[in-house]
């Protein structure tokens, strides 16, 4: 669930999401940065924050993710406490406050991004850092991190992909809601950093007349502008299944125009099924990786975990990777933006220091109905996608 809120203070700006191996790696943490002093010979607290009482099964499943991860650490004792903010940005913002006053060093979590925004300014002055399940970069900084995977995250990999593979221009076709214009946004500052031009913008209202009344403004734009791609915000759950049947009937064909997709084309799996995605692009977590995360949760509990659960196990193995090397300032802001990144449940993931994250993503395509990666996630930080 993608949610907005206007930033509260200069703290604010970030983010939900999708993310195994054991363990996360971590490099060489930098200098002094805003956290507190750790003692890493002892168990150290950690809080997290779920939606127990909102949303059970997703708090559970976050839950069991993070017990998981500490199971996998090695010589690094966490002592996890849960507390449930129902959803709510208030209870958040009280819950955080006690777990401060009940020892945490660091906050995982909350989901959404009212919540995470509140829990951040709750805990400001106590110089304790938030790493949000939220992907809304808009509440990112100051001591809240978003570690969901971001749209500019996502765009920047593929436009890059795109410039790679000669295509020189992009149509922008997003929603004109909160979402559609964040992702419009990301889509358009990723272009003005790379060799592919930014041929148009063309917005819809989410629904179907909409999406149909927006159809030939598409196809002219190609036209005009001899654009060789399209970059849809759509969602498989929204307009993505009627453009992908509209367009190539007005003569936007994928076979000469590549479609490009801002979110997962892969979920749910009947998506796969529909003509007009095969051949489109999209960007995925490391699949193999992902797929290990899914295979070691389902054997320990039992059931799949929740698609955003690795966020949890992402966020304590991170933690834990940066105590092991037992310095006192393992979870200050300037060792969890160490340049080098961490090793997660999807991949290569790091955190920045204005509180978005970076995570190596693959890119795939659909092909016979099947998903099949086209350019690798990169395992590092110098490799390819960086």
């Amino acid at each position: 669930m993608f949610t907005v809120c206007k930033p509260v203070s200069k703290l604010a700006k970030s983010a939900i999401a999708l993310a195994t191996v054991a363990f996360l790696a971590a490099c060489e943490p930098g200098g002094i940065g805003g956290g507190p002093s750790i003692n890493t010979s002892k168990p150290v607290p950690v809080a997290l924050l779920v939606p127990r009482s909102g949303d059970a099964a997703l708090a559970q499943s976050l839950e069991n993710a993070a017990r998981l991860a500490m199971s996998d650490l090695q010589n690094v004792q966490i002592d996890l406490r849960v507390y449930d903010t129902a959803g709510n940005a208030g209870t958040a913002s009280a819950v955080a406050q006690q777990a401060v006053a009940d020892g945490a060093k660091i906050i995982i979590g909350p989901v959404y991004a009212q919540a995470a925004n509140a829990a951040g300014l709750a805990v400001l002055n106590n110089n304790v850092n938030v790493l949000s399940f939220s992907n809304n970069t808009s509440i990112a900084g100051g001591n809240v991190f978003v570690l969901g995977p971001t749209f500019e995250n996502t765009a920047n990999r593929l436009v890059n992909y795109a410039g790679s593979k000669g295509k020189s221009g992009t149509v922008i076709v997003h929603s004109n809601d909160a979402a559609g214009q964040l992702g419009q946004a990301a889509i358009a500052n990723a272009l003005g950093n790379s060799r592919v031009k930014n041929a148009g913008t063309v917005g819809y209202d989410r629904s179907q007349q909409g999406v149909i009344n927006s159809v030939p403004t598409i196809k002219a734009t190609v036209d005009s502008t001899g654009a060789d791609s399209i970059f849809l915000t759509a969602t498989t759950a929204g307009a993505l299944p009627l453009y992908t049947q509209l367009l190539p009937e007005a003569g936007v064909s994928p076979a000469t125009t590549q479609f490009i997709g801002l979110t997962r084309w892969d979920i749910p799996s009947q998506t796969l099924e529909l003509p007009g995605v095969q051949g489109g692009w999209f960007a995925l977590p490391d699949p193999s990786k992902s797929q290990s995360y899914r295979q070691r949760y389902n054997a320990t509990y039992g059931e799949a975990p929740h698609p955003i659960s690795g966020l949890a196990y992402d966020g304590i193995a991170a933690i834990g990777a940066l105590v092991g090397q037992g310095k006192s300032n393992a979870l200050t802001g300037a060792a969890l933006t160490q340049n080098a990144g961490f090793q997660g449940v999807g991949g290569i993931f790091r955190l920045r220091p204005n509180g978005t994250n970076e995570r190596g993503l693959a890119v795939a395509t659909i092909q016979n109905k099947q998903v099949v990666v086209i350019d690798p996630a990169p395992q590092s930080f110098s490799g390819a996608g960086f």
